[in-house]
């Protein structure tokens, strides 16, 4: 007799398969050219900290590991947040440089200035995170 497959069966089998592929490699440290910063905390609550204004260097950005958030300032007093996994297969970004965001998993490049893609094997962009910037402090809106 042949085994039947149930909705449960896939469910779990489904559910399987999510988790394991969130358990992804950040590609590495995070110190191949990019910013990282650990000012803030895991799960950030909105109007919290992320980062100030100053670690947010013009044409690149920071990456808050723990957040999951880069935050990038494209032009001079303009800044920018996407989340920093990738959309490919969900690797943390390893740096931001030359205008760019880069996975080093398998080389995905997002322009810091909207979170296109601008080189794949990744299709969609990063998505935009919501901040507001008071003073000098970069917060989760």
């Amino acid at each position: 007799m042949t085994p039947r497959t149930t909705r449960r069966t896939v469910l779990l089998a489904t559910g399987a398969a999510a988790v394991a592929a969130g358990c992804g490699s950040d590609g590495g440290d995070g110190d191949e050219g990019g910013t990282t910063s650990d000012t803030a905390t895991p799960d950030t609550p909105a109007g919290q900290v992320l980062v100030s204004t100053a670690d947010v260097p013009v044409g690149g950005g920071t990456i808050l590991k723990d957040e999951k958030i880069v935050v990038t300032q494209p032009a001079e007093g303009d800044f920018k947040a996407f989340s920093a996994v990738c959309t490919h297969q969900n690797c943390l970004v390893g740096d931001v440089a030359d205008g760019t965001i880069n996975c080093t998993c398998h080389g995905s490049r997002f322009r810091i200035a909207d979170g296109s893609v601008e080189r794949g094997p990744a299709t969609r962009p990063l998505p935009e995170e919501q901040i507001t910037v008071e003073g000098n402090s970069i917060r989760r809106a």
